[in-house]
């Protein structure tokens, strides 16, 4: 018969063995959880924002460069900004649920509380005490694919942030490039109508003194009318691409201009 001290030793080994285990289960997680999550080269993956260049220093050179800025303030721009952020933090959430697996339990025995008398001596009955924890056996390799699967949720929110960057530079650029078409074709076709526009006032004193045919003067009028429907049409497309642009940018294009 093993002696109640000796059993109540063995017992306290064993709840020590145990919380030895549980605490060397939280150094690996934690040594896991501190493992660099991989980004895009020279970038990391919770980078505030994915434009920038070997050499920033800040300075805008280009008003191209003023436009992007600009643009990357959309947003559709800042919904994928945020879709990063939530990777990550649903990351930090992994690597900190591990905990949540192990469960642990225990009874105190009520003798224990009231120990029971005979003859005026208390008896002792046991196990006096008892406590039990519940290590489910994947745990290891449960957490460690959770982690996995978090960090590349963080690379598909990172490579759809950069894609979005991508389209989002693409398009305001476009829109630049067009806005500076129209400008220059709006700035000559201007020129043009007030050509047809002289032609046809000369061409109106002269008919009017008999100086010319009824024939040139339709001539003159027609090229005027021609002309000034070519200005309505380029000054259509002048303004439309300026409020798409400003739809992209969020702010008149003459202040970026000026500034």
């Amino acid at each position: 018969m093993i002696h109640p001290t000796l059993k109540q030793q063995i017992a306290q080994k064993s709840l020590r063995k145990l919380l030895l285990l549980i605490g060397s289960a939280a150094c690996l997680l934690q040594a896991q959880a501190q493992a660099p999550v991989k980004g895009s080269p020279g970038r990391p993956v919770n980078s505030s924002s994915t434009y920038s260049t070997l050499q920033d220093t800040g300075k805008v050179v280009d008003i191209r460069e003023k436009l992007v800025q600009l643009a990357l303030q959309n947003p559709n721009f800042e919904i994928a900004d945020r879709n990063v952020a939530i990777a990550n933090d649903q990351l930090k959430k992994t690597k900190a649920g591990w905990l949540s697996l192990i469960t642990a339990q225990g009874n105190l025995n009520e003798f224990s509380i009231h120990p029971p008398t005979v003859n005026g001596q208390a008896v002792n009955l046991y196990p006096r005490y008892n406590v039990g924890v519940n290590i489910p056996f994947d745990l290891f390799g449960t957490k460690t694919n959770d982690i996995k699967i978090a960090k590349q949720q963080i690379g598909i929110a990172q490579a759809q942030k950069n894609e979005r960057f991508r389209e989002i530079k693409a398009e305001v650029l476009t829109k630049y490039e067009d806005y500076l078409l129209f400008k220059t074709k709006l700035e000559f076709q201007s020129q043009v109508v007030q050509d047809a526009e002289s032609v046809y006032l000369q061409a109106e004193k002269d008919f009017s003194e008999g100086i010319i045919k009824q024939e040139d003067y339709n001539k003159a009028f027609k090229a005027r009318s021609e002309e000034k429907a070519k200005m309505a049409e380029i000054v259509h497309s002048y303004n439309v691409t300026k409020i798409e642009m400003e739809k992209l940018i969020g702010v008149p294009i003459e202040s970026v201009i000026n500034n």
